[in-house]
């Protein structure tokens, strides 16, 4: 029969050994709990980095991804095409020019832009170096017309615009400059056989010396240079220049003729590799 509240409770008291091993019975043992809270821990962490990661640049793969943004933009040059890329330059040269470039895209690049600097130089304003230098990067198919072509640019009238003589030299204490740095190269078209580089470039181009009429001034140009695969290696078939893009000048006092002259002097120029 049910009991009532008002009867007296009984409490039964274990033996000390056998309480504890009543107590313990029901928990689980502390040794396994840890361990299944640090591979909660653990597992946890992995996750976060998985996720703060899974966005991030992979150093070794090319930049640029597929996605419609890129694709919208496929007509304009990934950073990654026009950023320098480090080829090893060639070590042979003709006449003091480059030669023996690769077979290739940026082989032509390369050879594009030295030829740029060869014919940016103070020598194609006399004659015989003139004749030397298109001789050595010209196709020997279409010399005689580059040369003709050249001989008609560089006229007496021509290099006396620039305060130079008949044979292209300058007056006596004055140093005539002529240099041409290519800024980048782009390729316009591109087969085993032929291909078309534009070189943006800027130049130096004037008398400097105390009585120069002429200073040394800098500017900002484009050549378009077409070139032929020989068989082993680019050569030179025509060529075009147009103005600029040129940047805003910059906000710094001009050399004196004096530091120009010694910089020309002192400053030796390079191969250029794409």
């Amino acid at each position: 029969m049910p009991l009532s509240d008002d009867q007296p409770h009984t409490r039964t008291r274990l033996p000390v050994a056998e309480q504890s091993a009543h107590q313990l019975s029901g928990r689980q043992p502390r040794p396994v709990r840890t361990l299944l809270t640090v591979l909660g821990v653990v597992t946890l962490l992995v996750l976060a980095i998985s996720f703060a990661n899974r966005d991030k640049a992979d150093p070794g793969r090319p930049t640029g991804g597929t996605g419609s943004a890129d694709r919208a933009g496929a007509a304009t040059p990934a950073p990654a095409d026009t950023a320098a890329t480090g080829q090893q330059p060639v070590t042979t040269a003709t006449n003091g020019i480059a030669g023996g470039f690769p077979h290739s895209d940026q082989g032509a690049q390369s050879a594009a832009a030295n030829y740029a600097v060869a014919l940016g130089s103070a020598d194609m304003f006399r004659t015989d170096p003139r004749h030397t230098i298109v001789t050595t990067l010209a196709d020997p198919t279409v010399l005689p017309q580059l040369q003709s072509r050249l001989d008609q640019a560089f006229t007496p009238e021509t290099t006396a615009r620039f305060g130079l003589d008949a044979q292209g030299k300058a007056p006596k204490g004055l140093t005539f400059v002529s240099r041409t740095t290519p800024v980048g190269t782009k390729t316009v078209n591109f087969s085993d056989t032929g291909t078309r580089i534009e070189v943006w470039c800027t130049g130096l181009l004037g008398l400097a010396g105390q009585s120069s009429t002429l200073p040394v001034s800098e500017n900002w140009f484009t050549l378009t240079l077409t070139m032929r695969w020989t068989g082993s290696d680019w050569k030179l078939t025509d060529y075009s220049r147009k103005a600029g893009p040129a940047p805003v000048p910059g906000d710094q006092q001009a050399a004196t003729s004096e530091e120009i002259t010694g910089a020309v002097q002192q400053f030796g120029g390079f191969r250029y590799a794409r």
